[in-house]
């Protein structure tokens, strides 16, 4: 019989993560950063590739990145409101860059290495969470607009970024969400 924990199993049935406008500062520190990392670079990476690296954020680069990112929404097109919620997401203590990396390898295919990248920003946010802070992991037009990403995160062509997780103090506990049924999306052979 396995031996079971609980604990761990306690925190995987009730995480949740936590929007940008429920964090406070402050954020942690670069050394618990640094441990947070480190966590979250324990990731299943075949062929051990590394296919992704961090570009960690404090509150003076996000207060610099705000307008920026706002006046790049808008050159591409879409309204104030949009621009404002884009800009209004970088309020957090501090944003972490999973910045997917994709090594050449011919036994590891790109895809499974994107794979890798996406395990490490859910591992980042589940050891912030495990650590006490709130955090969650969203994407949005710093993420997607390449060219604001190689303009002011200095992620290279050949990269995207793979999520933002957002970290600092937790404010109010968020709603609990509807999950998934899983008898509805299980098929069992």
């Amino acid at each position: 019989m396995p031996e079971r924990n609980e604990a761990a199993l306690e925190f995987l049935a009730t995480r949740r993560s936590h929007p940008p406008k429920l964090l406070t500062a402050p954020g942690p520190d670069r050394a618990a950063l640094r441990d947070l990392l480190t966590l979250a670079a324990r990731v299943p990476d075949h062929g051990k590739l590394e296919p992704w690296r961090f570009v960690v954020m404090g509150r003076e680069r996000l207060d610099m990145l705000a307008p920026l990112l706002r006046d790049a929404v808008l050159a591409d097109g879409q309204d104030q409101a949009q621009a404002d919620k884009a800009a209004s997401a970088l309020a957090s203590p501090v944003v972490v860059a999973v910045v997917f990396s994709p090594k050449d390898s011919p036994k590891v295919p790109a895809w499974e290495q994107e794979l890798s990248a996406g395990a490490l920003c859910l591992g980042l946010v589940n050891a912030a969470l495990a650590s006490g802070w709130g955090a969650c992991w969203l994407t949005g037009f710093a993420a997607l607009n390449h060219d604001f990403g190689r303009t002011h995160l200095g992620v290279r062509p050949q990269e995207r970024i793979a999520g933002l997780i957002h970290i600092g103090t937790r404010g109010s506990t968020p709603p609990e969400r509807p999950r998934p049924e899983i008898d509805a999306i299980t098929t069992w052979l």
